[in-house]
């Protein structure tokens, strides 16, 4: 899986969306709310939320310690960064932009939930 996979995959969710909120900085919306960072440096990673919790994200880390790290700013709440294309296998990835997708769209009020 590449960058462009997973830009792909976070696009086929129902109801999401890309945008540029930050020049350059792509990320995938699901109603307002964004469910998955893939920036615009390297284009190697995908930031998610990976645990309703930190303690929750942190086994990322601890499964993937060259290929996942705490989000800044944001990392607190259970957001990581993981690498494309590394050591995370491609099914674990998309595991985890699922993931995040369902917990923002439980999130959503309903008039913003997309429908299946």
């Amino acid at each position: 899986m590449d960058w462009t996979d997973m830009l792909g995959y976070c696009l086929a969710k129902p109801g999401a969306w890309q945008d540029e909120p930050w020049e350059g900085d792509i990320v995938v919306k699901v109603g307002p709310k964004i469910f998955a960072f893939l920036g615009q440096e390297a284009r190697s990673s995908v930031g998610v939320k990976c645990g309703p919790n930190r303690e929750v994200a942190d086994e990322w880390l601890l499964r993937h310690p060259e290929d996942a790290s705490v989000m800044a700013y944001i990392g607190r709440s259970g957001w990581n960064t993981l690498r494309i294309g590394a050591g995370i296998p491609a099914d674990e990835l998309r595991e985890a932009v699922d993931s995040s997708y369902d917990a923002v769209v439980r999130k959503l009020p309903k008039r913003d939930r997309p429908e299946v």
